[in-house]
Parts: C-alpha cells; structure tokens; sequence
C-alpha cells in the first residue's frame, strides 16, 4: 500500500498510518542486504564467493606481513621513546620519563630554557648511557605527536600515512625519511648500554618499501 499523508484521508487512523510508515522504513533499511543475499546465495552454494579479486588479496597480505616487521622497529625503544603522546620524552630500553623534567615544546626541541640541543650534541657521549647525539636531535612537535606507545597495531599504520600527524609527508617521502634522515639512522647506532631495533636498518628499508609498493595496508 503507498504511504499517504495523514491530510489525505482525514478519517484515517493516525496509528494505522505510523504502522504502515514504520514497515516501510523496515524494508528500506533491510532491502540491501535482503538484495545482497539474493544474489550472493547461488555463489555461495557453488562454493564461490563474490567480488573476489585473488592478486588483490595476495597483495594485500604481502602489505600487512611486511607492515608487521616495520612495527617492530616502531615499537622499539628507540623510536617509542620520542614517539610518545606525552609531553616529555623517554629515555632507556626501560621507557623511563627523561631526567631533569625534560619536556617536549612546541617544535618538538624543548623549552626556551632547556632545548634538546643543549645536552644532545653531534654525536653520542663516550660515557656508558651518557647523552646520545645527532644533529637536530628532536621529538615530533606537540601538534604531530606520532604517537606510537601504547597504540594498536592498526592505528599505529593509520597514523603513519595520516598527512595531518606526519608533517603532511606522501608515501615517498615517509620511504626517503626513514632511509635517510639522520636521526632515524640513529636508531641504529644508539651509543653504549641502548638496544638498537630488532631489525638492520637495510632490512627494515627493504620492508617498508615492499610495504608501499604492495598497497600500503593497514591492520583492521
């Protein structure tokens, strides 16, 4: 029955007319998926499944295996220590708060009265957990925090590619950061008593460029 305006048929119980009104934003809402079920039942029972897109799939899997050793180097100390949601940096295979009430600044290089470069220097400290060095020793600023510590796998990803948290970097830029920026390289050689990642660094370029070139999936 088509639905008419209650002014229509003024002897009309109002009721009667919610009822109709409210089967027919039933069937609305359900007629998609009843449509979908129609045409995917003979597939299914032929043991096939729709829209299913095999070079897409391997794709997809290659991107999420490799993603999952990129994390490994991201959850590491060396990068989860500055890619903290907090205000201060972490220091330490531990993650101990930084001494000396540290914080991170607006840019990411500390306060006016105490900046990273202070203490941080060229180079790493001769001394056994002295102070590491590289040049433009930094934390992402407090408006792209890239924050990893903490965060699921997926939103780690998510947040990786996302141009508002990675200082509005494509794909291509984010390969040719962590293949050449110094301070990443860092992570590599961290001075004495600090654990590199688990991975080289040629491996972990290896498998963030397969990442990439493999569709650049997320975990769910």
């Amino acid at each position: 029955m088509p639905l008419r305006y209650l002014s229509e048929d003024p002897q009309r119980d109002p009721s009667s007319f919610r009822h109709d009104e409210g089967k027919a934003m039933i069937w609305s809402r359900n007629a998609p998926r009843l449509l979908l079920a129609i045409i995917s039942f003979p597939l299914i029972a032929l043991g096939l499944s729709p829209r299913r897109n095999p070079e897409r799939d391997q794709k997809r899997a290659q991107s999420l295996s490799a993603f999952n050793q990129i994390v490994l180097v991201l959850e590491s100390p060396r990068c989860v220590n500055c890619h903290t949601n907090l205000d201060a940096p972490l220091q330490g295979d531990d993650g101990l708060l930084h001494d000396m009430n540290v914080k991170r600044g607006i840019d990411g290089r500390g306060t006016p009265a105490m900046r990273c470069t202070n203490c941080h220097q060229l180079s790493n400290s001769d001394i056994d957990h002295g102070p590491p060095g590289v040049s433009d020793w930094r934390l992402p600023p407090a408006s792209e925090r890239m924050a990893w510590k903490g965060v699921s796998v997926g939103n780690v990803c998510r947040g990786l590619k996302d141009p508002s948290q990675n200082r509005n970097r494509n794909l291509n830029d984010l390969l040719q950061h962590v293949t050449n920026d110094p301070i990443v390289l860092w992570g590599w050689a961290p001075g004495s008593g600090r654990t590199p990642p688990p991975l080289s660094h040629a491996d972990f370029v290896l498998q963030f460029r397969l990442w990439i070139e493999t569709s650049a999936a997320c975990p769910d």
